[in-house]
């Protein structure tokens, strides 16, 4: 897979996420629908800057969020117990989510154009080295299969919630979020 493929699905992946909350309202962005489904859109979205605040810093820029977002979006990966915040005041709007996990997006895809296919190559620690055990494996874990894993959650968040598919939006290119 080459750094420009890892590029296009991330960036389907932020289309696909702006789809998946432009209709919510600020109330619905803090919902927990029912059991299993505890990962609201605002945790969700947070989550999803989190994973691109710590893959800017695996690229070798500064792990960077506002303030206070690190405590409650930042999961120590699986087998991780806690459950995003009850207290829904804690949570930023939409607006400065979105707008964010597009920053996030963005400082990645800077550092991602200025790597060679050969850095990729490199071998990376980390907790699925076993796994994936290079560079490229981690950029290509956290841009594609980590940002749809949790976008598939919120998937079947709205569906909880009796909201229609975003993904035709995304599909039809419509741009959703304003």
């Amino acid at each position: 897979m080459t750094i420009q493929s890892i590029i296009n699905q991330y960036d389907f992946n932020l289309e696909y996420a702006k789809a998946l909350v432009h209709d919510l309202t600020e109330e619905q962005m803090t919902i927990v629908p029912a059991a299993g489904l505890d990962n609201h859109p605002a945790f969700t979205i947070g989550h999803l800057i989190s994973g691109s605040a710590d893959l800017v810093q695996d690229l070798g820029g500064a792990f960077e969020m506002p303030d206070k977002w690190a405590e409650l979006f930042v999961r120590r990966g699986p087998g991780d117990p806690r459950k995003p915040n009850l207290e829904k005041s804690k949570y930023p709007s939409k607006h400065e989510l979105i707008n964010e996990l597009e920053n996030q997006h963005n400082k990645v895809k800077t550092l991602l154009e200025g790597l060679n296919e050969k850095e990729l190559e490199e071998p990376q620690a980390w907790r699925f080295s076993n796994f994936m055990p290079t560079l490229g494996d981690v950029v290509t874990f956290m841009c594609i299969n980590h940002e749809a894993m949790h976008l598939g959650q919120l998937a079947a968040w709205r569906r909880a919630m009796g909201l229609e598919s975003a993904l035709a939006l995304v599909k039809h290119n419509k741009k959703p979020y304003i």
